[in-house]
């Protein structure tokens, strides 16, 4: 019988401690602690909705991150 696949977990992080901190030092955070994609936006953008594994989402705005979400 083949292996199943399995869908990695992704970092055990907490998106909200990533608000306040300015764009580029928190991509290169969430990277060291193991996100795959780090997505930076500008306030109102239209994104498609589907979740993906291992990115976190950011919300800039004026060079500091705003909101933040994962998938």
């Amino acid at each position: 019988m083949a292996p199943t696949s399995r869908t990695p977990e992704p970092p055990r992080d907490a998106p909200e401690s990533y608000v306040g901190l300015d764009a580029e030092g928190a991509a290169q955070l969430a990277r060291t602690r193991g996100w795959r994609t780090v997505r930076s936006l500008p306030p109102g953008s239209i994104i498609t909705m589907e979740y993906l594994v291992g990115r976190i989402n950011f919300e800039v705005e004026g060079g500091a991150v705003t909101r933040c979400w994962i998938g």
